[in-house]
């Protein structure tokens, strides 16, 4: 049996949810949507008794779980969070139990309870195998920047908001492809604009937080620029939102290396979202990586990432204050 998406839309959709459930990948918000969605179509709810939550720390009860009957309920819920099983490092017991159990009980399973696995990564070894076989498995990838889109606007013409296409590629600029915390700020938005309003960018300028990645982008214009004065300001601006120093050498340090990277891809004639190993979401980035690379020669590259390493070395030998020598290196090089 081979069960994927399509699948487990149309038991949600029909109310006929049965047996086990694995979803993973990268796209969080996506299992939790699923999540949600299959515990609505299951129908009430009743923590300890039809609905059973179980980690990585409580896996091993399991299969205790399913044969201990839902009292009252035709059938429970269990949801599997984060729980390892899947990963061929995992070495509770339990794993091969259950193995076994899913092989010679699917019915009891089917009958007793709908389990739901929601796991960050997946081995696909012989545990996999065998419950490839009986279970529906759904791996939720990052959307595109296209589909993000289209259920951004989705979701304002819901509330009864209008939004132009290229005001929420800005959004997604500036806030990242994390649909999460894009959730979080089109509902700031929506509320802003109210209902019969429409959201505009300078709405977004306001209200949203931007991505730290985009604001290294930012930072990166203006050293493109020689504008010290705005690239401090931006530096600033995120130490006093209290983004931690280190962080934003370490982000600093990969953007220059992608824009290394971007100058050879160029070069030599190669596909630059395989150079830069960019995901299906992330492919709207190509552009702006070679619109910056172009601000600066190879040499000028390679000389700021030996600035960010030597910056490392000296304060972790106490020889520099990290704020005072990134602030040096954003000068030197504007």
């Amino acid at each position: 049996m081979s069960r994927d998406v399509k699948d487990l839309e149309n038991d949600i959709k029909n109310k006929t949810l049965k047996g086990i459930y694995i979803l993973f990948g990268e796209e969080k918000y996506l299992q939790e949507e699923y999540l949600r969605k299959i515990k609505k179509a299951f129908g009430e709810l009743s923590l300890g008794i039809n609905y059973i939550l179980l980690d990585e720390n409580s896996i091993s009860s399991l299969i205790s779980d399913i044969e201990t009957p839902a009292f009252g309920y035709e059938k429970k819920l269990i949801v599997v969070r984060n729980s390892n099983i899947f990963k061929k490092d995992f070495k509770l017991p339990i794993k091969d139990r259950f193995k076994e159990y899913i092989n010679d009980n699917i019915d009891i399973i089917y009958e007793s309870c709908i389990i739901v696995f929601i796991e960050d990564t997946i081995h696909k070894m012989d545990f996999y195998k065998a419950a490839e076989k009986v279970a529906t498995i759904v791996e939720t990838k990052f959307m595109k920047p296209i589909e993000i889109r289209s259920k951004l606007k989705k979701i304002c013409s819901m509330y009864g908001v209008g939004v132009a296409d290229n005001t929420l590629d800005y959004l997604i600029d500036i806030s990242g492809t994390n649909m999460q915390d894009l959730m979080n700020e089109i509902r700031k938005l929506i509320e802003f604009a109210g209902e019969n309003g429409q959201i505009k960018k300078e709405d977004i300028d306001k209200l949203s937080i931007k991505d730290v990645q985009a604001i290294i982008f930012d930072l990166t214009d203006y050293l493109g620029e020689k504008n010290a004065k705005c690239a401090l300001d931006v530096l600033d601006n995120l130490i006093y939102n209290k983004e931690p120093i280190q962080k934003i050498i370490i982000t600093l340090y990969n953007h220059f290396k992608k824009l290394y990277l971007t100058k050879l891809a160029i070069i030599e004639n190669r596909n630059l979202a395989e150079a830069l190993n960019l995901k299906a979401n992330q492919l709207f980035l190509t552009s702006k990586y070679k619109k910056q690379a172009n601000y600066f020669s190879i040499e000028e590259i390679k000389k700021v990432l030996l600035e960010l390493i030597e910056l490392d070395y000296n304060y972790k030998n106490g020889l520099i204050d990290l704020d005072i020598g990134l602030k040096s290196i954003l000068c030197k090089n504007c």
